[in-house]
């Protein structure tokens, strides 16, 4: 990791960033945006410190206190009517372009693959075939909503072909990633996410599109 190009780090902060913004776009919602910034502070300040390199505890401090916070939060949401009502509020055009930041995630995981600090399952070099949700997100977002009335069905489908591939990936990462769950890539484990800032795509970056799956598809078959 110390040998890693800066601009690699430079392009992943800048991809965290538009997460960010991009999403906020989609909620027009000040709560939002100061939890988002509030829980990646946090996350940072935690990838700096060290604390995530520890592989050996049970369950890992990633998942601890990265991954299944915001499983939780996510859940609360759903799960009460303040939240509902939030989730009703999301802009859904906006929210389908927003996928189209998984290209530059796809980007920094290949270049980090070839600095050795990936799998090579993680890039579509290998089974990670979420670089099709990036690409396709501009082309869905325009078909569907080109005339007064949007697309369901598309829509619909789209948001549920691209969770399974986000899923895929996300399973893939938890095998590939050093801890007693790892069962792939022995030669070339995921260590990258164990470090800052790289520690924020599992933490900030991939919560954030699966609750923009989760919204969409709630939204659509209500």
């Amino acid at each position: 990791m110390e040998n890693l190009p800066i601009c690699i780090s430079i392009l992943f902060g800048l991809t965290v960033i538009g997460t960010i913004i991009w999403f906020y776009f989609a909620t027009i919602s000040k709560v939002f945006l100061i939890i988002a910034i509030g829980w990646t502070i946090l996350q940072s300040a935690l990838g700096l410190s060290g604390i995530y390199q520890d592989t050996q505890t049970m369950p890992p401090r990633l998942m601890l206190f990265g991954i299944f916070p915001t499983l939780v939060f996510i859940a609360i949401i759903f799960l009460t009517e303040k939240g509902r009502a939030f989730i009703d509020d999301i802009n859904l055009q906006t929210l389908t372009y927003f996928h189209s930041i998984r290209i530059p995630v796809e980007i920094v995981l290949t270049l980090l693959f070839h600095q050795g600090v990936v799998s090579v399952y993680m890039t579509f070099e290998g089974t990670n075939f979420d670089l099709f949700s990036g690409i396709t997100a501009p082309i869905v977002g325009y078909l569907a909503f080109r005339t007064s009335i949007e697309n369901k069905r598309l829509l619909l489908w789209w948001n549920i072909i691209c969770l399974l591939l986000l899923l895929n990936v996300v399973i893939t990462a938890v095998f590939a990633f050093p801890s007693p769950f790892q069962k792939l890539a022995f030669e070339q484990p995921n260590i990258a996410v164990l470090h800052f800032p790289f520690n924020l795509l599992p933490t900030v970056v991939v919560p954030t599109v699966l609750f923009g799956h989760l919204v969409a598809i709630r939204r659509l078959t209500k």
